[in-house]
């Protein structure tokens, strides 16, 4: 019974020592896990933030923009107010025979734009660079014609700066729109490179959830074996206790037979030697 005990706790030690170095593999997969979770949650966060960031200064561009766009309104409302002052001129005096100026100056600018943003065949846009010449001709003419007036002329003049002014203001609001847009690209991308960092956060997460979990399991089961080892070394240690006293009762039993033999041979006036007369003291005969 002894021998089979030992034998299962030396069964029950290896899958201890199993268990401990399964958890061991596991507690440190846990811990690599959670390293990389949280350097990618750290880089979530440094996306978000820098998302953040641009998203300010998209909002403030854009600011910018709508307050420039308002003067810039201001000024061509103002330069529009003379121009219109101008047609009522060239009405009172029927000797301009050129169509309106504010219209035409919008024609231009129009066609301007569309030259500089669409694709043409060479002779579509040599045609288009023409009209846009012969309309610009025409506005000089008028021009001219409108600065034979002294307050004519000053009115002409101030209309002229207004639109340049708003012209002025006009590059500025793209300049700053296109820093808008770029903020909010860039807002854009950092956003998408935060949620699929926030995504790998999330996997390895799981991972790190995972390999704990299973490392609970076996610390759980190594616990099991140890608790268990120490109920088997307590009843070995007690066989052996009964076994080891089982023994010495046996010898004691020996020795005080031969005690006593030599102990009767003492009485019949036998002679004794030296060890036997120890072992009848030790057996308390004598």
């Amino acid at each position: 019974m002894l021998n089979d005990l030992i034998e299962k706790r030396k069964k029950t030690l290896a899958e201890s020592e199993q268990h401990k170095n399964r958890r061991n593999e596991l507690n440190a997969q846990a811990s690599k896990f959670a390293g990389e979770r949280n350097a990618l949650n750290g880089q979530t966060r440094g996306f978000v933030e820098e998302a953040q960031q641009n998203k300010e200064a998209r909002d403030k561009f854009n600011t910018e923009v709508q307050a420039l766009k308002e003067q810039r309104n201001e000024l061509n409302k103002k330069a529009n107010e003379l121009f219109e002052e101008l047609e009522v001129y060239k009405k009172e005096h029927g000797n301009i025979r050129s169509r309106g100026l504010k219209e035409l100056q919008k024609q231009a600018e129009f066609l301007e734009f569309r030259q500089q943003t669409e694709v043409f065949t060479t002779d579509k846009e040599r045609e288009l660079i023409e009209k846009i010449k012969q309309m610009k001709d025409s506005i000089k003419e008028q021009e001219a014609e409108l600065e034979q007036n002294k307050e004519i002329r000053t009115k002409l003049t101030q209309a002229r700066e207004f639109r340049k002014e708003a012209s002025d203001l006009h590059a500025k609001v793209t300049e700053m729109a296109d820093l808008a847009q770029k903020h909010h690209d860039s807002m854009v991308e950092c956003y998408k490179k935060a949620d699929k960092s926030r995504e790998a956060a999330d996997e390895v997460h799981r991972q790190f959830v995972e390999a704990q979990e299973a490392a609970d399991a076996e610390h759980k089961f190594f616990i099991a074996c140890q608790k268990e080892l120490r109920d088997f070394d307590k009843v070995i240690s007690g066989l052996r206790k009964k076994t080891a006293k089982a023994k010495v009762t046996k010898e004691q039993k020996a020795v005080r037979k031969e005690a006593e033999r030599i102990f009767n041979l003492f009485r019949g006036g036998e002679k004794l030697t030296t060890d036997d007369i120890l072992l009848l003291q030790r057996s308390k005969l004598i």
